[in-house]
């Protein structure tokens, strides 16, 4: 037979304490040394655990913060997941994680399961929030942060790294490399980082009198960018450098370029990436590519979020966080180049 769960009743009674010395103890609220010991005790017999969706109920904190998480295809957001959920944990919170692909309705339904959760704060991660969305958190008094992810007139406040600098870093680095025809596999035109990412690379190159001789959305998307890959390749002067939106597309586009064109990376081809995912550093790809700065874009999402929580009147903010341009062998490295 199933043992029925034991109650905070219950451990008050092998206590030999009151119900609300037990409530005391688990809610970490004020409660002698001897009363914790024998109430802990107690409840490691029963096996009792105290109801935190209860206790939430009461208190108006479910301790539970929702993260949104567009796809996991690209390395970056295993790795932003895991420490962001570290970095909660040694706050006292949880993460509830919710798959949603950029679609109003998918999100939507993501957002309300999460409203209905009553958790204390909602962080997306390269999902887009519209005003409708917005007003539903507003109406609810749950804060959003946006991570990876800006977007204007959203009343949300967002944290990412320095994306049009980090374009004008890559420029730079391809023009002082000579480079003449460079080419773009840029990430998703509905997202801010693609956008800011491309625009800083067009400036960037503008300020040497070049312009980028393509640029295709890679939609963040592996067999988009390399069929990207193939159709620059196929232009009668094809690119001798290409830049791509983040790292994810761009080991589709190194392998493209060598298995299946047999062509040389960067002897015939430069390719530059963007977020120095672990699988950059290794020797099969050595990927040159700007650093997304991961342990303190999350430590300025934790740090808003949980002010935004403590303080809902707090004003939104708009994070940008420099990363260094990292150096590898996928890139020609211009004579004379320091990091």
């Amino acid at each position: 037979m199933i043992k029925s769960k034991s109650t905070s009743l219950d451990v008050a009674r092998l206590a030999g304490v009151s119900q609300s010395a037990v409530s005391r103890v688990f809610s970490g609220a004020s409660a002698s040394k001897a009363t914790a010991t024998k109430v802990r005790k107690a409840a490691d017999a029963l096996g009792y655990r105290p109801n935190s969706l209860a206790r939430a109920m009461i208190t108006g904190k479910s301790r539970i913060i929702g993260l949104v998480v567009a796809y996991l295809d690209n390395q970056f957001y295993p790795i932003a997941l895991e420490r962001l959920s570290n970095a909660l944990q040694a706050q006292g919170y949880h993460i509830l994680v919710f798959m949603a692909a950029n679609g109003e309705d998918t999100v939507i339904k993501v957002v309300e399961e999460l409203i209905d959760y009553q958790v204390d704060g909602i962080i997306t991660a390269s999902v887009a929030m519209s005003s409708n969305l917005t007003q539903r958190c507003a109406v609810a008094g749950i804060p959003v942060v946006m991570f990876n992810r800006g977007q204007d007139g959203s009343g949300h406040s967002s944290i990412t790294s320095a994306n049009v600098e980090g374009g004008r870093k890559i420029a730079d680095f391809l023009v002082a490399g000579g480079h003449k025809r460079i080419a773009h596999i840029a990430g998703w035109e509905g997202s801010s980082t693609g956008r800011d990412r491309r625009r800083g690379f067009i400036d960037g190159l503008a300020d040497h009198d070049q312009r980028p001789i393509a640029v295709i959305d890679g939609m963040f998307d592996r067999d988009a960018a390399c069929k990207a890959t193939r159709a620059l390749m196929a232009r009668p002067v094809p690119p001798d450098a290409i830049f791509v939106g983040n790292d994810h597309m761009a080991f589709a586009v190194m392998d493209t370029l060598r298995q299946e064109l047999e062509l040389r990376v960067p002897q015939d081809v430069s390719v530059i990436g963007y977020d120095d995912v672990p699988l950059a550093a290794w020797a099969a790809y050595d990927l040159t590519t700007v650093r997304q700065p991961v342990n303190r874009m999350v430590e300025a999402t934790i740090e808003t979020i949980l002010a935004k929580i403590v303080d809902p009147a707090r004003p939104t903010q708009k994070i940008e966080i420099d990363g260094p341009l990292i150096v590898r062998g996928s890139a020609r490295i211009p004579k004379g180049w320091t990091q």
